[in-house]
């Protein structure tokens, strides 16, 4: 027994002496706007990082569903060590892998990580929103760290958003209410308020005020797409990195305010709650399960006269987007071949019904371009179409748009790097990336190219912090690759520098624009598929 009690005590301080050797960090302060916040000066990285910073109101009670509003001064020091709760949210993904404290509707918390000396001045800011289709997500997902970008001289942050029926219900109601008579799109000004807190309070972090850069993927891309659209956001954005997505038909467009009114005043009237008044009064739990219940995937983007007062393709036509630097692209295999042909064979048979079934006007245009003599050849045109159509294309269009519109450099990419293997054999790959346990029904052939997603740890130059693959020295080599170049981007507004391949500017009237392929070999290659989005543009009519 003696013996026994004296290894468990042994056991005890060996543990508390590792703990106390891995705590590299001191409290640090920094006073803000609305008070003095305490957070950790990590001595070995050098990094500064002060997480869950209320950046608006708790949108809760009275405030929900109402646009963010102002926080009051507080006195004392605010302890902003720990990341905040994060949105309201089902868990869909296998890649939505928290760090955060909970799920809370009270969720409007940022992050920051800053490099910062105590005589910095004026370093280039980078915005993260990340993805999830406007359901899921939040900032302490360890795939958005900033921790490698704020290594290269930039202060990141990562923000919170609201979501699902919590950041984008509408309803005449609200409309009337409203001091500009629309409803929804609360996640967006959720955005904004972000941004506004950047711009008063960065400087405090070494951060200069006038030099940021917006980055997101996929529903985070779609977010800068559509805050680079805004007037409300104009001198609040330097520049804007896309990764994969763009709010244009088909992928999450917006839809009219009456269209999105009449589908908040359904939802509500299905849930037989027909008031606003008793909406509010619910708690977050039976409006979280009236969600769930309904099985609705979030609710659209409203084109709603403030926010959002035209669609993209008019703003950018008409030149009153936001007149900056743009970093675009999109993954080489953003879904797999099989979401287009339903579960069929990968016949040539099986595939041309299929073309013939989903474009009974244009078959013959789209096998011209997406042909099919072989199996294989089925296989990757199948999943061509399928990634152009669920978003590749709407972010092409974006890409299009401002390089025509624009006198501003726009740079295109796209990520082709195939993922190694998993760590654990019992798990696959979640459709936006990350993993899930293996089924029979789950397990996805051998992937011909890049999924949606997956690239997102390679940019912001995290594979260390995602143990579920087997990474590999090319993984690593590529990942250094592209976080160099959104670096580089982010200080410079050029992504190029005298170590890496030369990424070369679109032009406005270049029909074969210069695309960096990024892979294990990056280099920039002519644009050798766009009749294929330019075909996909008559068929969606976003002229």
């Amino acid at each position: 027994m003696k013996k026994t009690l004296l290894a468990f005590t042994f056991s005890i301080s060996a543990l508390m002496s590792i703990a106390q050797a891995n705590t590299n960090a001191f409290a640090v302060q920094a006073t803000t706007q609305n008070g003095i916040i305490e957070g950790n000066y990590d001595t070995k990285s050098g990094i500064q990082t002060y997480f869950g910073i209320p950046f608006a109101q708790p949108p809760v009670g009275d405030l929900r569903w109402k646009d963010p509003q102002p926080l009051a001064p507080w006195k004392g020091v605010k302890e902003t060590k720990h990341f905040g709760p994060r949105p309201m949210q089902v868990l869909i993904w296998g890649d939505m892998n928290s760090r955060s404290n909970g799920v809370s509707e009270d969720c409007l918390y940022l992050n920051v990580w800053t490099p910062a000396t105590r005589n910095t001045k004026n370093l280039p800011v980078l915005v993260y929103f990340y993805g999830g289709g406007n359901v899921a997500g939040d900032g302490s997902e360890p795939r958005y760290d900033g921790e490698t970008m704020a290594k290269k001289g930039i202060v990141v942050i990562t923000c919170n958003y609201r979501l699902n029926v919590f950041g984008n219900f509408a309803h005449p109601a609200l409309s009337a209410e409203s001091a500009h008579k629309s409803s929804g799109n609360y996640g967006y000004y959720d955005q904004l308020a972000a941004l506004q807190w950047v711009k008063n309070n960065i400087a405090a972090f070494g951060g200069d005020p006038n030099h940021v850069t917006i980055a997101g993927e996929s529903a985070g891309s779609i977010a800068v797409s559509y805050q680079m659209a805004s007037p409300l956001s104009k001198g609040l954005v330097h520049a804007a990195i896309g990764e994969s997505g763009a709010g244009i038909e088909p992928t999450m467009a917006p839809v009219t305010l009456q269209e999105a009114e009449k589908t908040g005043k359904d939802f509500a009237d299905k849930a037989g709650v027909h008031s606003l008044k008793a909406l509010r009064a619910l708690s977050a739990r039976d409006l979280y399960e009236m969600y769930v219940e309904s099985k609705t995937f979030g609710f659209p983007v409203v084109l709603d006269g403030y926010f959002l007062p035209k669609y993209l393709n008019q703003i950018f036509n008409a030149k009153e987007q936001a007149q900056i630097p743009l970093l675009v692209g999109w993954n080489s295999a953003e879904t797999p071949g099989s979401a287009f042909m339903q579960g069929q064979p990968y016949t040539v048979e099986n595939y041309i019904n299929k073309v013939k079934a989903a474009f009974p006007n244009n078959a013959s245009e789209i096998l011209n371009l997406y042909p099919a003599h072989s199996e294989k050849e089925v296989e990757l045109s199948a999943t061509a179409l399928s990634s152009d159509g669920f978003i590749a294309y709407s972010t092409w269009k974006w890409f299009d748009l401002h390089r025509k519109n624009s006198s501003q450099p726009v740079y295109r990419y796209l990520y082709s790097k195939l993922r190694p293997a998993l760590v654990d054999a019992n798990l696959v790959a979640g459709l936006a990336g990350g993993t899930m346990s293996k089924t029979e029904a789950a397990a996805p052939p051998p992937a011909v190219g890049a999924p949606h997603a997956c690239e997102i740890e390679y940019c912001m130059g995290n594979l260390h912090l995602i143990k579920e693959y087997a990474w590999t020295p090319d993984d690593y080599q590529v990942s250094e690759t592209m976080n160099n170049y959104f670096a580089n981007f982010i200080k410079s507004y050029n992504p190029n520098s005298s170590n890496l391949p030369e990424w070369k500017v679109a032009t406005s009237n270049d029909s074969t624009p210069p695309v960096m392929i990024i892979d294990v070999k990056s280099r920039t290659e002519k644009a050798l598929h766009d009749a294929r989005y330019e075909l996909l543009d008559k068929l969606y009519k976003n002229k």
